[in-house]
């Protein structure tokens, strides 16, 4: 039983993390492992990323999904059509493209235990001319995107009295709505194009 017992502990994540902590105490450098994540593609990062929380979340030490949906939404968009981002402090809008046009930026991210396509609340239906929506699979990767005049958007928005803002649904139906731009290509393009290369 003991060479078992020993053989189970060298392949444990308890051993790897005394090795982890070990190596850095005794060389008083980091360990060449967590180093390495500097030579990781975005597309890379953002993939053990994913994977991380997963973790985290079986064992119980999150309770949540925060992730960095919103602001790799915000980028890709920002990138694939050179709007402006606005500051942080901005309520009701994310960017700003050609003529002034004020764009909402919002993204979902799907997971295992849920596919729910209700996007964060929207506050001011009236604050901003277009939303940019994506959705993306557990591990970022762009599923869908589409580029939503306000109009639509409060056709198909359910106002929550409580909250004082408004549920939207980014379901496949709206996609179906001639005046709804289906621009899920150009992202794939934009995350293509920096897998390989960091911010």
């Amino acid at each position: 039983m003991i060479p078992a017992m020993a053989s189970d502990y060298r392949t444990s994540r308890v051993y790897f993390r005394y090795k982890v902590i070990y190596f850095e105490f005794r060389t008083g450098r980091r360990d060449p492992m967590l180093a390495d994540l500097r030579t990781k593609s975005i597309a890379e990062l953002l993939t053990l990323h994913a994977e991380v929380m997963d973790m985290l979340r079986e064992r119980n030490v999150l309770r949540s999904a925060n992730n960095p949906t919103g602001d790799l939404a915000e980028y890709l968009f920002c990138a694939a059509y050179g709007w402006a981002q606005e500051k942080s402090s901005a309520k009701a809008f994310d960017a700003t493209g050609d003529g002034g046009t004020r764009y909402q930026i919002k993204g979902r991210r799907n997971q295992y235990r849920t596919k729910s396509r209700q996007l964060s609340a929207i506050r001011d239906l009236q604050g901003f001319d277009v939303l940019a929506a994506v959705l993306f699979d557990h591990k970022y990767r762009v599923v869908r995107a589409a580029l939503i005049p306000a109009g639509i958007v409060g056709e198909h928005s359910t106002r929550i009295e409580y909250t004082n803002s408004h549920r939207f649904l980014l379901r496949d139906a709206i996609w179906n709505i001639p005046s709804v731009s289906d621009v899920t290509a150009r992202l794939r393009e934009v995350e293509d194009a920096h897998a390989s290369f960091d911010l």
